[in-house]
Parts: structure tokens; C-alpha cells; sequence
């Protein structure tokens, strides 16, 4: 029997008998659509965090300074002179100091984003002023009592008018001189237009404490690892230990989190996965009452002179045909169930996070649905094969 002959008769056994045979793919259909939905759900995950990180700026790196028990004090300016002392590595600096409590704006106190930074922040992550100006050397120089906002609370909270209006942070009256264009595609309170950036001079005077961290540029991103040893090399020497900082590039973060999310979808999809393997095993027993029901017609063809090896090709194709139509119903229930989770997600986050199937996931998910035939429906096969056609012919 040729193979195109034994797929035209295993399409036909599976149509005779529509209802048992989905039932017996309904583990392979969920398996396969539940692997492709958390793939996908992941590689959003990861070109969601890639965009984020992506607009913070993948060129720069976070210095950390600890410098508890150090024998030196690291003050604002003798960064600024290593950052200077490195032009072929390092090119912008700024210090950056985080405050904790509300902002006060009129009689109604909110929770914005407070960030005490230099006048070069804006060229670091690119940030763009649609009104007024951005922060000046001489308001870091002179601790001025001024602040730029972002697009959201120009809006939300001074109705589009913020610039010359006045807020107060940490019980400090700030004049608003500039705000920033719109970063995100839609706005939302805690979001990255929901900010405020005034000198850090004026943070640190306000918070009582010291600068302890700041954001250095890279001159060449392709550079990154010997940009980063020059900047840890001079902050040793300053020190006389590397125990009093810590540098993180941003690479290093998203390539963090990235390996998080792929520890965590593996770990998904192999739970995921033994759906497939119930459903494999379903298979396997259907497939043996098969060849329990066609026990006659088994016999009937041996007795006609039917190989062995013909025998269980017939029924390895038939199983096999069974889990990849399996699969194709799953791959098209993991499409639909992807785009309604992108919806939902839309909806529930009011963030743009794409769950969408990898070629690489419909592929494997595909592949081993119709490997799981094969292999559940091997030991059915051979049982068939290895009929005596006599008993076979006087089964009842």
C-alpha cells in the first residue's frame, strides 16, 4: 500500500467517527494552544521590556556609590573630572537624587515621580521640552527653587497651563520653567509622563543628603564592557576598593530580566507541555481499540497477503494523521487565544503588550504533536501487525 493510500484511509477512519476522534485530540489541541499562548506571551514580555528600557537608554550606566567606611568622600565634582578624564569611554554625566513623599499642588497633595538631576538628563535619555526650557547649569549652581514637569501633569494637573504655576516638594515652593513633550503613547497617572526633574542641588539640599548616584553615558555603546572597566578602574582608584559602588548597565538589566522571563515561560510551557502528553496517551488508547474493532479487517488483509510493516504504517500514519490535525486545531485556537490576551491585556494594563506566536513555537509545538502520534501509536501498530490472521479472521 502506498503512503498517500494509507493517509486517504486513515482520513477516512477519523471521519467515521468525528465526535471520539476530537475528544481523543482535545489534549493535544489544548497542549499545543497553551504552549504557543505563554510563548508568545513571553517574547511580548521581552520586546515590551526591550522598548521600556530602550527609551531609559541602553548607553548608560548606573554608578552607585556606597561609600560607608571609604577613607575618601566622593563629591558631585570629582565624578564629573573622572567622566572628563575618559572622553574616548565616557561623555555625559549627571548626578540623580530620588525623593520619597508627595507634591503639593494648590490644596491637593499627589504621588508624581520626584528626581533630582543636572542639566544634561534631558540629552541623556533624549527627552525633548515643548514649553518653556529645560533645567540650566545656573539653577544647579545656584540651588534654584525650579522644576520641569512632564506631559501628564502639564495636563492632569494644571489643565495644559503649568508653566509659571507653582508646586511644592518636600515643603519647597518650585516655579514650574519648562515641560517635557509626551514620551508614552497614552498618558496615565505613575506612568513615564507622570514626573517632575528639578537640580539636584536643590534635591539634596531638601532630602538632607548627599548625591550618591548617577548616570554616566557611554561614548560608544558598542564599547560597553571597556567603557565599563574604565569607570570602574577610576572609581578604584578614587576608593582604593571596588566595595564602595556598583555599576549596572542598562544591557545588563534588560539582559536580566529577559533571562528571568525565559526561565519562567520554560518553566510554563513544560507544564503546559504535558497537556501533550495526555493527549498522547489518549491517542494510544483509542488507537488500541481500533485494532480491537478492526480486528476482522486486519486479518482479512493479512490473510490476503499484507505485510507487517504494512499493517503498522497504516495505523502509525493513522495516529500520527490524528495528533497533527490535533496540533493544526491547536495552532489555530493558540492564534485566536493570543490576540484576545493582547486585547485583554490592552485593556486591563492600558499598556501595548503584543502576545504574539513565534514561528519557532507553531513550529515545535506543531512537530511534536505529530511526533507524539507516532510514538503513541507505535505500540497499537504493532500490536495490529503481530495479529495471527487465522484468530484474527475468527474474531467475533
Amino acid at each position: 500500500m502506498r503512503i498517500s493510500e494509507s493517509f486517504s484511509l486513515a482520513l477516512k477512519n477519523i471521519a467515521s467517527s468525528k465526535v471520539r476522534t476530537l475528544l481523543t485530540m482535545l489534549g493535544i489541541i489544548i497542549g499545543v494552544a497553551a504552549v504557543i499562548v505563554i510563548v508568545g506571551l513571553g517574547s511580548g514580555l521581552e520586546h515590551y521590556i526591550a522598548d521600556s528600557f530602550s527609551s531609559m537608554g541602553t548607553n548608560t550606566l548606573t554608578v552607585t556609590v556606597q561609600a560607608r567606611g571609604a577613607t575618601r568622600t566622593m563629591e558631585v565634582e570629582d565624578m564629573y573630572e573622572i567622566v572628563a578624564d575618559h572622553p574616548s569611554q565616557l561623555e555625559l554625566c549627571s548626578p540623580t537624587v530620588s525623593m520619597m513623599g508627595g507634591v503639593k499642588i494648590g490644596s491637593e497633595t499627589t504621588s508624581i515621580s520626584v528626581s533630582g538631576v543636572s542639566e544634561d538628563y534631558n540629552s541623556i535619555y533624549g527627552y525633548t521640552i515643548s514649553q518653556g526650557r529645560g533645567l540650566q547649569y545656573s539653577d544647579i549652581a545656584t540651588r534654584a527653587r525650579v522644576c520641569v514637569v512632564g506631559a501628564y501633569v502639564n495636563q492632569a494637573r494644571f489643565g495644559g497651563n503649568a508653566l509659571g504655576q507653582t508646586l511644592r516638594v518636600g515643603g519647597q515652593a518650585l516655579t514650574v520653567v519648562g515641560v517635557l513633550d509626551q514620551r508614552e503613547d497614552s498618558m496615565s497617572e505613575g506612568g513615564g509622563d507622570d514626573c517632575l526633574y528639578l537640580p539636584y542641588s536643590t534635591a539634596a539640599r531638601l532630602g538632607g543628603s548627599r548625591v550618591s548616584s548617577y548616570v554616566v553615558t557611554m561614548a560608544d555603546e558598542d564599547r560597553m564592557d571597556e567603557s565599563k572597566a574604565a569607570l570602574e578602574g577610576a572609581l578604584t582608584d578614587f576608593f582604593g576598593s571596588d566595595d564602595y559602588f556598583s555599576i549596572i548597565t542598562m544591557s545588563e538589566l534588560v539582559d536580566t530580566m529577559t533571562g528571568m522571563i525565559n526561565i519562567l515561560v520554560g518553566v510554563l510551557a513544560g507544564i503546559a507541555a504535558i497537556s501533550l502528553v495526555v493527549g498522547g496517551i489518549g491517542i494510544m488508547n483509542i488507537m488500541l481499540v481500533s485494532v480491537t474493532e478492526r480486528t476482522r479487517e486486519i486479518g482479512v488483509r493479512k490473510s490476503l497477503g499484507a505485510k507487517e510493516r504494512t499493517i503498522m504504517e497504516q495505523f502509525v500514519i493513522e495516529a500520527a494523521v490524528t495528533s497533527a490535525l490535533g496540533g493544526l486545531i491547536g495552532i489555530g485556537l493558540g492564534y485566536l487565544l493570543s490576540a484576545a490576551a493582547t486585547v485583554v491585556v490592552a485593556r486591563l494594563m492600558e499598556e501595548a503588550l503584543t502576545v504574539a506566536p513565534t514561528p519557532f513555537a507553531v513550529l515545535m509545538a506543531f512537530g511534536i504533536s505529530a511526533g507524539i502520534g507516532v510514538l503513541f501509536g507505535y505500540l497499537p501498530a504493532k500490536k495490529a501487525a503481530r495479529l495471527n490472521p487465522i484468530d484474527a479472521l475468527h474474531y467475533d
